[in-house]
């Protein structure tokens, strides 16, 4: 939790190596000018105070963002900006620009600004330090001072949509609904320390995308469903919700403490065996049983807690459905406004006549373009004839082999299928001698007739 103490640990600006320009080890003469102050007012030389300022507005800020911080001070840009022992002179000029522009905003007005009561437990000090600030400042001062925390204010925005997307991608994200504890535990490594952690929930509470409560002495954090949609007020069924998950983690924590127990005592019994302490090892198993019993009612309970629990889901996604077909159900109807039965069989038989038409058009001029050639009919089928009588005395197809047409007698040539050929060298394949061939292999009974001239 924060403490006045700890106002000191604020995270300080650090090394801004890899960040700044080439002219800052190589041009002395310009970074002697950047370093000096501003004049007392633009119109003085507006040139030289547009440049001044051209250079180290974005530097502040896209320094923050390589720190990962959205809260700046100026003595901690001071120290980081320092050069050969100097220090920029005109920060406090430039930071001035930037709130008067809007980029960076004081913590104070920022809080301010959010409508919200849960902030100042614990943390009441955020409004109290910064107050002789704000007085300042309403009087007229101007001045930032060295201390005065601000925030950039789009590096906010930038950190609040990074910690509900690594909400969103989380098992905290079944329920809306989550301690702050944990929330704070998930969000450690995106906020450096706990008061960036506050001015995320507030921008988000800003945004409209989360909202805190107070419960039995807890604060709890509620999530909107989606990311551009609001977050609707903590309700009962919400409370209940919350109170069900953390009665589940405790009875899971006192589950495993249980069987923990368990094991020792098994382990207290099997030393006493060995030591020869009968007595004592069924103590330890008696032991050891009545644990086992006590941690078969609590997951007894657990199962009850997790079947309501995961009915309550349930019913969410039910509903969800339910809206989700309501929805498409009142899209449907406006779709449908202007359709009847009666207009669809109307434009149904409307394309059918077109339809037909097109046909009719279509077999005109196919029908009625000859291309001034006309054919006689009977020439037509005199000629089929002919090519019909001519195709059956065309003779039998003969081999292409010339070598194999002539033989020296009159055996015709036999026709062996493949498949008698492939039969012939399984035969051979499986004979005893291996190159055997059968006396029924058709290549035996041609032998003696197929002599070449």
């Amino acid at each position: 939790m924060w403490s006045p103490e700890r106002e000191a640990e604020a995270p300080a600006g650090g090394d801004p190596a890899g960040l700044l320009p080439p002219e800052w080890e190589e041009d002395e003469e310009r970074m002697s000018f950047l370093f000096s102050a501003f004049k007392r007012s633009r119109e003085v030389n507006s040139t030289d105070w547009d440049s001044k300022m051209g250079f180290w507005a974005p530097l502040v800020l896209s320094h923050s963002r390589r720190q990962g911080v959205v809260r700046l001070r100026l003595r901690d840009l001071q120290e980081a900006f320092q050069r050969k022992g100097s220090v920029p002179l005109g920060l406090a000029t430039v930071l001035q620009d930037l709130l008067r522009r809007g980029e960076l905003q004081r913590e104070s007005d920022f809080m301010a600004s959010v409508d919200s009561s849960w902030i100042s437990w614990g943390v009441g000090v955020f409004l109290l330090k910064p107050l002789k600030w704000t007085l300042s400042n309403m009087l007229g001062d101007n001045k930032v001072p060295a201390e005065e925390v601000l925030v950039a204010v789009e590096l906010l925005k930038e950190k609040a949509e990074e910690v509900y997307r690594l909400y969103q991608n989380s098992p905290l994200s079944s329920h809306p609904v989550v301690a702050l504890s944990e929330l704070s535990t998930l969000c450690a490594n995106s906020c450096p320390d706990e008061r960036t952690f506050y001015l995320v929930l507030l921008q988000l509470q800003k945004e409209k995308r989360v909202t805190v409560l107070e419960q039995n002495g807890e604060k709890i954090v509620k999530f909107a469903r989606g990311p551009h949609a609001k977050v609707s007020p903590v309700n009962d069924v919400d409370v209940g919700v919350y109170q069900l998950m953390q009665s589940e983690q405790l009875l899971s924590r006192k589950v495993e403490s249980l069987s923990q127990e368990a094991e020792r005592c098994k382990e207290e019994a099997r030393r006493a065996c060995r030591a020869g302490k009968k007595q004592l090892a069924l103590r330890s198993l008696k032991a050891k049983q009545r644990t086992e019993k006590r941690i078969e009612a609590l997951h007894t309970k657990l199962d009850t807690v997790q079947g309501i629990l995961d009915r309550i889901y349930a019913s969410q996604t039910d509903q969800m459905v339910f809206n989700a077909y309501q929805a498409g159900v009142g899209a449907l109807k406006l779709s449908m406004k202007d359709v009847t039965v009666e207009k669809a069989e109307s434009l149904v038989d409307q394309i059918q006549e077109l339809c037909d038409t097109q046909d009719e058009v279509s077999q005109t001029l196919a029908g009625g373009v000859t291309n001034g050639l006309d054919f006689d009919s009977e020439e037509l089928e005199k000629e089929l004839d002919i090519l019909l009588q001519d195709t059956t005395k065309e003779p039998l197809d003969l081999p292409d082999n010339t070598r194999n047409r002539h033989f020296t007698n009159s055996v015709p040539n036999p026709r062996i299928s493949d498949a008698e050929l492939e039969a012939e060298l399984e035969k051979l394949s499986l004979s005893e001698g291996g190159l055997v061939p059968s006396s029924k292999s058709p290549k035996r009974q041609l032998e003696p007739t197929l002599k070449p001239l």
